[in-house]
């Protein structure tokens, strides 16, 4: 094997395992987020809607940390739209929004629902199919 081949080759195991270990490093992080939020959330007072907002808001943080993780670990191009889709849904859920903010965050949801669509590879092969 050529020396290139084998540095090529070393330098993918590596980038693979530092993928692994980031994953685990942020799953561990969001098991402490979840404890804290959990202990945080039992002394909340649930009158307010703030309270709603954050528990809404640590829930989208929680699936993003979770989505990165997948994107982590698979590579899917819809792994990372689903986790795009999510940071927007988070950023559309702060109360302090503009009318741009919202407006820009429509649009980025339906670029990215766009995308999905005409990027999905699972969706265009089976589209395939049906047409042969």
């Amino acid at each position: 094997m050529p020396r290139v081949a084998k540095v090529s080759e070393l330098l993918r195991r590596v980038t693979l395992w530092s993928e692994r270990i980031l994953a685990i490093s942020i799953m561990m992080g969001m098991a402490v987020f979840f404890y804290g939020s959990l202990t945080m959330m039992g002394t909340e007072d649930w009158s307010h809607v703030d309270s709603l907002y954050d528990l809404i808001n640590r829930i989208l943080l929680l699936v993003i940390c979770l989505e990165l993780i997948r994107t982590l670990l698979t590579h899917e191009l819809e792994a990372v739209l689903e986790l795009l889709a999510f940071v927007v849904a988070r950023k559309t859920m702060k109360p302090d929004l503009t009318v741009i903010d919202i407006l820009l965050c429509s649009i980025s949801f339906v670029i990215l629902l766009a995308a999905r669509k005409f990027l999905s590879r699972k969706e265009n092969q089976s589209e395939i199919a049906e047409d042969r």
